[in-house]
């Protein structure tokens, strides 16, 4: 049994620094079994993504402190585990799969999220000349039936230098290209989210694989002058 839920619920209740101080060993261990889980799904993942075999559990995982400088919640530490695997790293604006544990909130995610407006622009263009592709993967069974379509927010209107009857013009509305699917407690506490998980980013890969092709050539500078 993982031990996730407990100690995450725990802290939801009590987050304050003088509690996690009192639960130092506590989290500390949560953290480490953390980590080996997303060991193997490093593992797993640089199967089909090799150059993810250059990072360490550790440059995957999220801090727990959150940054509450300019924030109106001041709660000093995030009440989830959170893993992102890019092959370009936590920062970078490539596509990354996305592991979420918390108490009735875990899921996992893919794809990319609020890009920068030159990382937009190569995204809409290469939908401009590729959007059937991007239907097809849309349309695949298992892709529908585990994520249900595409999503993120759209502009009201269609984007510049695009015709509002655009064959692809829903896809290019859109600010943000992720899919998501719910992981239940059971399956946290039991371990098996590892396969679904990895099962699942395989799933999008296609949509991944779609994205880095469209922002290559931002990722490695080239192209932006």
């Amino acid at each position: 049994m993982r031990p996730y839920l407990p100690f995450l619920a725990a802290l939801a209740e009590h987050n304050s620094k003088e509690w996690m101080d009192a639960n130092k060993n506590w989290y500390q261990e949560t953290r480490a079994e953390f980590l080996e889980d997303v060991a193997v799904l490093l593992k797993g993942i640089g199967e089909w993504e090799p150059e993810l075999l250059v990072f360490k559990p550790k440059d995957c995982v999220f801090r727990q402190n959150r940054d509450i400088r300019f924030s109106a919640n001041k709660m000093p530490y995030k009440t989830n585990f959170g893993a992102y695997f890019s092959p370009k790293g936590k920062k970078s604006e490539g596509p990354g799969y996305y592991l979420q544990i918390q108490p009735d909130n875990s899921f996992m995610a893919g794809g990319i999220w609020m890009p920068q407006a030159e990382t937009l622009k190569k995204i809409r263009k290469e939908i401009d000349y590729s959007g059937s592709e991007l239907t097809k993967i849309e349309n695949n069974a298992d892709f529908k039936s585990l994520f249900g379509q595409i999503e993120g927010e759209k502009l009201k209107t269609s984007p510049r230098d695009y015709e509002a009857d655009h064959e692809f013009i829903e896809y290019l509305r859109l600010k943000s290209f992720t899919v998501s699917s719910k992981i239940s407690d059971r399956d946290i506490e039991s371990g098996n989210f590892i396969n679904i998980a990895l099962d699942g980013f395989q799933i999008m890969r296609p949509l991944q694989e779609f994205l880095a092709q469209a922002i290559e050539d931002i990722e490695d500078g080239s192209g932006i002058l």
